[in-house]
C-alpha cells in the first residue's frame, strides 16, 4: 500500500497484465482561468530552453524546459489567458452542417446558385462593376474568389450561413473587380455598400468548411 501511494504521488500507476506489473506514467492536468472560464492544460517537458503554448484540436499543451518550476509555467500560461480564450473559441467554431443526403445537397446547391446569382445581379450595378461568369462550387477552403478575368466563384454552402453572410461574400468578391487585393482602398469599397461588414465577417468566421 505504501508503494502504491508513493507511485500515485509521483504520477505513476500500476497496471497488471498476465500476472505482471507495469508502471504507467500518468500526466497531471493543470488549470488556468480567464474571464471566469476554466481551461485545463498539460505540461510536456523536454530539453528545450523556452516555454511555449500550443492549442491543438481543442487541447492546451505547454512545452517547457525540464527544470522550470510549475509555478513559473502557471504564471506564463495565466499571462496568455486572452490568447487562449480567443484561440479556443476560434477552434470551436461551428461547422457548416452537412446535407442529409445527395438529393438534399443537390437541392441546396441549386438554390444557392439561384440566390447567389440574384445577389450578384443586385449588387454589381450598385458598386459600378461588371463580371464575367459565376460559378457555384463546393470549395474546401474558400467561401468565394474572383479571378483577374472577372469570373466569380462561390461556395454553395454559403446558403447555410445566413443571408447577411452570403451578401458579405458577394460584395467582397465584387469589390475585387476594383481592387485585386485587401488594401484599405478595397475595404472602403466594401464598406460603401455594407457599413457593418466587420460584424458580418466576424459572424461568417463562426463557420468553418
Amino acid at each position: 500500500m505504501e508503494l502504491m501511494a508513493a507511485l500515485f504521488r509521483t504520477g505513476t500507476a500500476i497496471e497488471k497484465k498476465n500476472g505482471f506489473c507495469y508502471y504507467v506514467h500518468m500526466e497531471k492536468i493543470y488549470e488556468t482561468t480567464y474571464a471566469g472560464q476554466v481551461y485545463p492544460f498539460r505540461i510536456l517537458r523536454s530539453d528545450r530552453k523556452t516555454i511555449a503554448l500550443q492549442i491543438r484540436e481543442g487541447e492546451i499543451l505547454v512545452r517547457a524546459p525540464r527544470k522550470v518550476s510549475v509555478g513559473l509555467i502557471r504564471d506564463f500560461v495565466d499571462s496568455h489567458g486572452a490568447w487562449i480564450a480567443k484561440t479556443m473559441a476560434r477552434q470551436s467554431r461551428q461547422t457548416v452542417p452537412e446535407a442529409a443526403d445527395e438529393a438534399e445537397r443537390k437541392r441546396l446547391r441549386q438554390k444557392a446558385g439561384e440566390v447567389i446569382r440574384a445577389r450578384v445581379e443586385y449588387y454589381a450595378p450598385k458598386m459600378g462593376v461588371t463580371y464575367n461568369r459565376i460559378f457555384v462550387k463546393e470549395q474546401k477552403t474558400r467561401w468565394g474568389s474572383c479571378s483577374t478575368a472577372g469570373n466569380l466563384n462561390f461556395n454553395w454552402k454559403l446558403i447555410l450561413t445566413g443571408e447577411e453572410q452570403l451578401d458579405y461574400v458577394v460584395v467582397h468578391e465584387l469589390a475585387h473587380r476594383k481592387q485585386m487585393n485587401h488594401s484599405p482602398q478595397f475595404w472602403r469599397e466594401v464598406e460603401k455598400i455594407l457599413p457593418d461588414y466587420r460584424e458580418r465577417r466576424k459572424r461568417l468566421k463562426e463557420f468553418r468548411l
